[in-house]
C-alpha cells in the first residue's frame, strides 16, 4: 500500500508539474495585444469571412485580446456575392468590416503600434482591392497610405506581422527584399499563386513555396505569411495553416 501510495504521489507530482508547464506557457500568450485589419465583408469584395473567422479564434485560443480595425474609405466596388459579378452599390470598408467585428472595430488612423504587441491582415480580394489596387495593378499596384503606416509602424517598432491568403503582397510592396507565401508554384491545388509569386519576385522579394496547413517567417523582417485560399483546400486546412501562422505571431509578439 505504501509502494502504491507512493507512486500515485509521483504520478499527481509529475501531473502537477505539466500543468504548471502548460498554465505557464499560457500565461505568456495572454496580454498579447494583437491588431486585426479588415477590408470589408466578403471574399470577392472585402475580407475573407472564414480567414477572418479562423484569425479571431486562434488569437481568442492562444489568450490575446484583440482590437479590429479598417479604413474609412469606399469599397473599389460591391460584388453581388451570389451572381459573383459586381453591381451598381456603393459601401465603406470601416462599416462593412463591423458586420465581421460584430460592430467593434475602429478607423485604422486610430490604430497605435506603441499599443499592440502584432498585427494580422486576413486575406481575401478586399486586400487587394481596398488596402492596395494589387487586383487591378499587380506589381505596380499602390498601397493605402494607413495601411502602409501601419505595415512600417510595426516593422519599425520589430513587432510581427502576420499576412494570410493575398495580403502577403502588401508586405512584399512596402517591405522590398522580404519574404513571403503564398503557397506552392506549380501546383494544381494553388491556381493563383505561380502568377502571384511571379510578381512578389518581380519587386525584389523571395517567394517561399508553404503548403496550405504550413506558414512562413521571415526572420528579418519578423513576417510570418500562409496560403489560405491561395489553395482549393478543404476549410479545416485553412483553418489549421492560419492557427500555425497566428502561433508564429504570439510566439514572436
Amino acid at each position: 500500500m505504501l509502494t502504491l501510495l507512493r507512486h500515485c504521489g509521483h504520478s499527481f507530482l509529475t501531473l502537477r508539474a505539466v500543468q504548471t508547464v502548460n498554465n505557464s506557457s499560457y500565461v505568456t500568450q495572454m496580454g498579447k495585444r494583437v491588431a486585426v485589419v479588415l477590408a470589408g465583408c466578403g471574399v470577392y469584395d472585402g475580407s475573407e469571412i472564414h480567414e477572418a473567422s479562423a484569425v479571431l479564434i486562434h488569437l481568442s485560443r492562444g489568450g490575446a485580446s484583440v482590437n479590429m480595425f479598417a479604413p474609412n474609405i469606399d469599397q473599389m466596388h460591391v460584388v453581388n456575392h451570389l451572381k459573383g459579378e459586381p453591381s451598381e452599390e456603393k459601401r465603406n470598408v470601416l462599416v462593412e468590416s463591423a458586420r465581421l467585428a460584430r460592430g467593434n472595430i475602429q478607423d485604422l488612423a486610430k490604430l497605435s503600434a506603441k499599443d499592440h504587441d502584432a498585427i494580422i491582415f486576413p486575406g481575401g480580394f478586399g486586400a487587394a482591392k481596398n488596402l492596395c489596387s494589387w487586383a487591378v495593378q499587380g506589381k505596380d499596384c499602390s498601397v493605402n497610405d494607413e495601411v502602409k503606416a501601419a505595415l512600417q509602424a510595426f516593422h519599425g517598432e520589430g513587432k510581427p506581422i502576420g499576412l494570410c491568403c493575398i495580403s502577403p503582397v502588401l508586405a512584399a510592396k512596402v517591405f522590398p527584399g522580404c519574404e513571403v507565401t503564398v503557397g506552392i508554384e506549380k501546383d494544381d491545388k494553388y491556381p493563383n499563386t505561380a502568377d502571384t509569386a511571379a510578381a512578389i519576385s518581380q519587386l525584389g522579394c523571395k517567394h517561399v513555396n508553404t503548403a496550405v496547413g504550413e506558414s512562413h517567417v521571415d526572420e528579418k523582417n519578423n513576417l510570418i505569411t500562409t496560403a489560405a485560399f491561395m489553395c482549393d483546400a478543404p476549410i479545416h486546412e485553412v483553418f489549421d495553416g492560419i492557427g500555425t501562422m497566428v502561433q508564429d505571431v504570439l510566439k514572436r509578439a
